[in-house]
Order: C-alpha cells, then sequence, then structure tokens
C-alpha cells in the first residue's frame, strides 16, 4: 500500500512529538522514522476524526483487521503495533489515559519456512561425487569426513566444529564433544549445553577411519590442548572454522554441478527429512537433532508432507492440478 507524500504528513500534533522525540533524543534513522510515520498514519487513517484519547484496544484491533485484509505481512503488521504501542507508551502519560490501548495485541505469526533439504538422490550425489576422483589428499578425506558426519548424524554446525577425535581432559581443557567410535557414536553439546549420543553410520565411520590417521599431519606444532584434541583441523592447523566448512561444501557442490545450494545445514535439514520419509519416528529424530520441542522437530513432517504432494500431483492421473 502506497502513501502519497502530502497524505504523510497529516499526523495529529502527539504523533509528530513522538517522531521529533524519536529523531532528537533516541537518534532514530531516517528510514526507522519513515517507517514510523507511514504506521502512524495508517492507524489514523482508520479512524479519522477519533481524538487521540479515547483510542481503546478495540480500535487498535480494527486497526490491525484492516491493514491485514489490505494485504500487510505479519512482520510489517508487528511494526506497525511496535510503533503504535510506542507512541501511546511515550503519550499516554502526558494525556492522562489509564493504559496503552495497544499493549495487549500481538501481530499475526508469520508462517514458518520449510528448511531447504537436498532430496536422497542430491544427497548421496554430493556424498559420492560420481565423476570425481576419489578423495586422496589429506584436505580431501577431512572434507569428506565432515560432510558424512553431518549427514550421518544430524549435527549442527557448531556441533560438528567442536568434536574431538576422542574425550580430552589436559591443561584447563575438556572436550564437550568427542567420538566414541568403538561405539559407532559421537556425544555432542548442543543448544542450552544440552549433551546427547548421535549414531555414526557406516560411510561416515569409513571417512573418519581415513581421516584420522592423516590428521596429525595438519596439525599445528605449538597447538594448545583444544586445537591438539580438535577432530576436523583447517590448513593452519587450527580447530576448523565454520566459514571453511562452508566454502568446502560450496565448492563440492559446484564441482559435482548440483542444481540446489548446498550449506551445511542443508544436510542437517536433509538427515531429519530423510529419517522420517523412512522410519516415521519423530521422537527418535526429535532426540537425535537435539530439539527441546518437538514441535521445531514436527517442521520435517510438513517438509516431508509437501514432497509427497507434489509426487502425487505429478504422477497421479486424477489430481487435477501441477505444481510449479
Amino acid at each position: 500500500m502506497r502513501i502519497g507524500p502530502a497524505a504523510m504528513h497529516a499526523l495529529p500534533p502527539p504523533m509528530e512529538q513522538w517522531l521529533a522525540h524519536l529523531q532528537a533524543h533516541r537518534r532514530y534513522s531516517p528510514h526507522t522514522l519513515a517507517g514510523y510515520r507511514q504506521d502512524l498514519h495508517h492507524l489514523a487513517q482508520c479512524h479519522p476524526g477519533l481524538a487521540l484519547e479515547r483510542y481503546a484496544e478495540s480500535h487498535i484491533r480494527q486497526a490491525i483487521a484492516r491493514l491485514h485484509g489490505q494485504g500487510l505481512q505479519p512482520r510489517s503488521l508487528a511494526r506497525a503495533l511496535a510503533a503504535w504501542r510506542g507512541f501511546f507508551q511515550w503519550w499516554a502519560p502526558a494525556a492522562g489515559l489509564d493504559a496503552n490501548p495497544a499493549a495487549g495485541i500481538r501481530a499475526p505469526k508469520a508462517p514458518r519456512s520449510l528448511p531447504k533439504a537436498l532430496s536422497v538422490d542430491q544427497a548421496q550425489a554430493l556424498l559420492d561425487h560420481p565423476g570425481l576422483p576419489p578423495p586422496s589428499t589429506p584436505i580431501d578425506c577431512r572434507d569428506q569426513a565432515m560432510f558424512e558426519v553431518l549427514y550421518s548424524s544430524g549435527l549442527r554446525l557448531a556441533e560438528l566444529i567442536s568434536l574431538d577425535w576422542r574425550y580430552t581432559r589436559q591443561d584447563g581443557y575438556e572436550s564437550v564433544s568427542w567420538l566414541q567410535l568403538d561405539e559407532k557414536e559421537a556425544v555432542v553439546r548442543g543448544k542450552g549445553g544440552k549433551s546427547r549420543a548421535v549414531p555414526l553410520g557406516g560411510k561416515a565411520i569409513e571417512a573418519l577411519q581415513r581421516w584420522l590417521p592423516l590428521r596429525t599431519g595438519l596439525l599445528h606444532a605449538d597447538a594448545g590442548p583444544g586445537d591438539g584434541a580438535a577432530l576436523f583441523l583447517g590448513a593452519r592447523g587450527k580447530r576448523i572454522s565454520p566459514r571453511v566448512v562452508q566454502l568446502q561444501l560450496e565448492r563440492l557442490a559446484a564441482r559435482i554441478g548440483l542444481p540446489v545450494h548446498a550449506h551445511p545445514h542443508a544436510l542437517r535439514h536433509s538427515f531429519a527429512s530423510h529419517m522420517l520419509q523412512s522410519a516415521q519416528d519423530l521422537r527418535a529424530v526429535q532426540e537425535m537433532l537435539g530439539h527441546a520441542n518437538i514441535s521445531t522437530t514436527q517442521i520435517y513432517t510438513r517438509l516431508d508432507f509437501q514432497h509427497l504432494a507434489k509426487v502425487y500431483d505429478q504422477a497421479h492421473p486424477r489430481a487435477g492440478r501441477r505444481r510449479g
């Protein structure tokens, strides 16, 4: 919705005074002030002629409903509410209002976007990289092990970086995440400081066994105990950085011609989606991902259904529609 320049200046004096206050005393940017001005104009336009001191919660709800009906997205509605709430909080004491009419109103929630997961075939191609020679250099073997672990265990990037090749407690350093190859698992500390054991698949274990003998060749001579225990090392002999993992995965995806953007979190999403497609055990996937709330894991059931619906629409003779 576009507002003409003349109409944008037609605000009640208290609203103009609040904007001037934000500019002079709060140092708000011109861009933010312009957005607030438009939001205040929306409110005033919804109730023309209504004195500000007569605004009630019902008037605020009517204004939000009107903007929602005109197509404003949840983020824009939330910003409008923030502007209205801020104005009345500033102006209500001077006007003698008993309460802020916008205080108890919340904007509609933005729809949660689905994670971008690779298909099973895309994940297999990324890890098997047909047409390329098998990993042979220490860097190639390291990268193969990193990506196999990400997809095998559904780790967050930070959890992968934190892995040590074994549990270490030395010179004030103690591992928070480490391999237990004999048990075919890794112990990782995730969000909220909670530790969990995650399984390591056969391909991941094979890749790790190829990498581990080469690891010490990258280790810097004066590495401290934290870097010395790190499972994955960068070219400088220190614990690998998140950015290096991201870049190496992007380069591999480009080399094999993967038609979608590949990033470390995409492998985590792919792990969750493919596990649910095969096992249909939401609680088990929740535990492996380290989600505190199962509602976070349930987004992958939506992703799985989206895939199935697309297949249905393309293949079923009575579907009657095609998805783009």
